[in-house]
């Protein structure tokens, strides 16, 4: 049966919105929490960018809702130890209630140490080997690694997790969907596509869960919520791998003027009709997913949480 979880978005929320967010979420009926893992934002516009390994220590203290990462690149900006012992302490926080989803990456976030953004092949490359080597660290032994892109000498996690941490692995096309079945406890992917479903279950993912979701704009206005999304969050409709390529904020403002206010309206739900908003997440529990998270873009969230505790969840949850 799929569950219907809350994501927080760390590039438009402060983290004491972030905090009260997922208080009202556990309240409103959501039985997960999904944070996303940014350097910078998308776009000035949206504004923040706390750093997420922060915000899961505290979000361990103010919910007992389970926290996944969607999602975390662990090759440039981090190593994969350090980030395996961030991992392993957020599990422990949460009482094993945390996941790990990890990607490729994006250069708008991995680029700041001046190190060299490799094509997507290298990029998956240095995912795998990454994933090895934070599987290694959570046993809690002693391990050295030396691979083709990664050392790692004498590391053992002191604080480790009292079981592995689930690793998912997030894909956009075939190629990618296939490495998250073959490595991955879980796959990640933000399109309800039956056809990536399809091949991360061939490529191994067979019994292993599917996680994703969707941005929403709740507002009683419909135009408003549109006007609200065009402003803070056009570049979800962006195509092919500019997300993966562009590096600044900057540069993802000027590729969103090509973005309409009629693009957004025809490819995000706006507004306060309930079954516009059930239909759209049902699309992905008809897709096969297992996790199912809704973020709501803009600051009225207090609204959005009262609708979906009274019009949209009890319509999810009795199907």
């Amino acid at each position: 049966m799929t569950s219907f979880g809350f994501f927080l978005s760390c590039e438009e929320f402060t983290p004491y919105q972030l905090l009260e967010q997922a208080r009202l979420a556990e309240q409103a009926g959501f039985t997960g929490l999904a944070v996303s893992d940014h350097f910078h934002p998308w776009n000035d516009e949206q504004g923040s960018s706390p750093f997420v390994w922060s915000m899961i220590g505290a979000l361990s203290q103010a919910t007992d809702l389970p926290v996944t990462t969607l999602v975390t690149c662990p090759t440039v900006r981090l190593h994969p130890a350090v980030t395996a012992q961030a991992a392993a302490t957020s599990s422990v926080l949460t009482r094993g209630r945390f996941a790990l989803g990890v990607g490729t990456g994006e250069a708008l976030n991995e680029h700041i140490l001046g190190d060299r953004w490799p094509e997507y092949d290298v990029r998956a490359e240095m995912l795998e080997e990454a994933v090895e080597v934070m599987r290694a660290l959570f046993s809690g032994e002693r391990i050295s690694h030396h691979g083709r892109h990664y050392t790692v000498e004498d590391a053992r996690l002191y604080t480790a997790p009292s079981r592995p941490v689930p690793v998912h692995v997030s894909g956009f096309g075939p190629s990618s969907a296939e490495l998250a079945g073959r490595i991955g406890d879980g796959f990640v992917t933000m399109q309800p596509d039956t056809d990536l479903v399809g091949a991360f279950r061939e490529g191994g993912g067979t019994g292993k869960p599917v996680l994703g979701g969707l941005k929403v704009c709740w507002n009683p206005d419909r135009d408003t919520a549109v006007k609200t999304v065009h402003r803070l969050w056009p570049t979800e409709l962006l195509p092919g791998e500019l997300a993966q390529v562009l590096p600044t904020p900057e540069h993802f403002e000027q590729a969103s003027q090509l973005v309409t206010e009629e693009q957004v309206a025809d490819a995000v739900v706006c507004g306060d009709d309930a079954e516009q908003h059930v239909s759209a997440v049902r699309e992905y529990v008809d897709a096969g997913f297992d996790e199912v998270f809704v973020g709501q873009i803009g600051q009225d969230y207090h609204g959005f949480f009262d609708f979906y505790r009274d019009r949209v969840l009890p319509r999810l949850t009795a199907a």
